[in-house]
């Protein structure tokens, strides 16, 4: 599945729910079901800056493609950045670049979020954008 069907896929999974009540559950769940980081991953070079919580992304370089675990000490940061680990993870650093995050502002998620949870979705977002970028130097 590309990066674009599956934020189609998360955009209608949204449109179905209700109210921010039942998405803020559903964000919810998604972070109880992501792996986690190893403490030893929970670097500083992994440290999101910019998140009000502590949220740390890891990138592994394997095939060609990008895959992304991550972690956070808080339930909503994990939520959402769990929704961007199932998104991003497993594509090409060249897909992940040329993807937008136009999903986010269709699902309306930037408009639940405060000011300095925002401010950490778009520093996980630049994050992963990095992460692409980085990798595709090496290769």
């Amino acid at each position: 599945m590309t990066i674009k069907e599956k934020q189609q896929e998360i955009v209608d999974e949204f449109a179905f729910l209700e109210d921010w009540e039942q998405k803020y559950e559903y964000i919810i769940d998604l972070g109880k079901e992501l792996k986690g980081l190893s403490e030893d991953k929970k670097t500083d070079e992994n440290l999101i800056k910019g998140c009000q919580s502590k949220v740390w992304i890891d990138a592994e370089f394997k095939d060609g493609k990008l895959f992304f675990n991550a972690d956070s000490d808080g339930i909503l940061p994990k939520g959402i950045v769990s929704l961007l680990v199932s998104i991003y993870s497993g594509h090409s650093t060249q897909e992940i670049l040329d993807s937008d995050f136009e999903f986010i502002s269709e699902i309306g998620l930037q408009e639940f979020l405060s000011p300095s949870r925002a401010n950490g979705l778009m520093a996980m977002t630049k994050q992963i954008k990095f992460y692409a970028v980085a990798y595709q130097l090496k290769s």
